[in-house]
């Protein structure tokens, strides 16, 4: 075991309240890739704003054209070793919520209960204007017939999916449930993110200021680096296996 496995198990070990802090990350074994990566979405497109949604047709027709060729892969993608792990870590008490940026739902098909969706769930779409959720599975169903903006079928307002957009406040009662896990939580561990998107990047260095340990988990080098206890640049899956195994935990 390495130290830094083992460094990480004795911390979650000895912590009453740890809670995780998910990216894109955790995710790219699952199949979704990181939007993010070369080849990814954003490279190819260019993310909508919201109020570009709210005001611009063109803006709109490229949003949904972006969702349209993003859904087929996350709808297909299933749970991986790292969900699951976290999963089992909550189930036996070793970890009180997972706080997520993602939008794939895969954390909930691992069995993990508390999940705080800070940008949102793709697994839903809804009507700005009368609040109807729409199934996104007809939306895409729709989209693929050849309808390049749906609109609600109960009152013709603006449909977009129930994630959260750049320029779109996020969800102020989960942001404010996230932030009171911070500022009690002994132990964070941030698995997966680049830690550059705001305001949901500042909460592992919230948590770390107000006492707790961080861990990050990450292939890649983070910007609060320098700030962990523990920093592990691997593959996240694997990694979260050998810590659950290494506080009896079986995956």
């Amino acid at each position: 075991m390495s130290s830094s496995i083992e460094k990480v198990s004795h911390l979650l070990s000895d912590s009453k309240e740890a809670i995780a802090f998910t990216g894109a990350g955790i995710s790219t074994q699952s199949g979704i890739p990181d939007f993010r990566s070369p080849g990814g979405l954003w490279s190819r497109y260019q993310p909508v704003m919201f109020q570009d949604f709210l005001a611009s047709e063109a803006a709109r027709r490229r949003y949904w054209q972006i969702k349209k060729e993003g859904y087929p892969e996350m709808k297909k993608a299933k749970p991986n070793c790292g969900h699951i792990a976290l999963a089992h870590m909550e189930a036996q008490g070793k970890l009180v919520a997972v706080i997520t940026q993602n939008i794939d739902g895969l954390h909930q098909d691992a069995g993990s209960g508390r999940v705080l969706e800070l940008h949102g769930t793709n697994r839903s779409c809804i009507c700005l204007k009368c609040g109807n959720r729409v199934d996104p599975d007809d939306v895409q169903q729709r989209l693929e017939a050849g309808v390049e903006v749906p609109l609600c079928d109960r009152c013709g307002g603006l449909v977009k999916s129930a994630t959260v957009s750049f320029g779109q406040p996020l969800p102020a009662e989960v942001l404010t449930e996230a932030i009171n896990l911070c500022l009690a939580t002994d132990l964070i561990l941030a698995i997966g993110s680049s830690l550059v998107v705001e305001p949901a990047a500042s909460l592992p260095l919230m948590a770390k200021n107000n006492g707790a340990s961080l861990v990050i988990i990450n292939r890649e080098e983070t910007p609060l680096d320098l700030h962990a206890d523990v920093v592990i640049h691997d593959s996240i899956g694997p990694t979260l296996s050998e810590i659950a195994r290494h506080v009896s935990i079986t995956v």
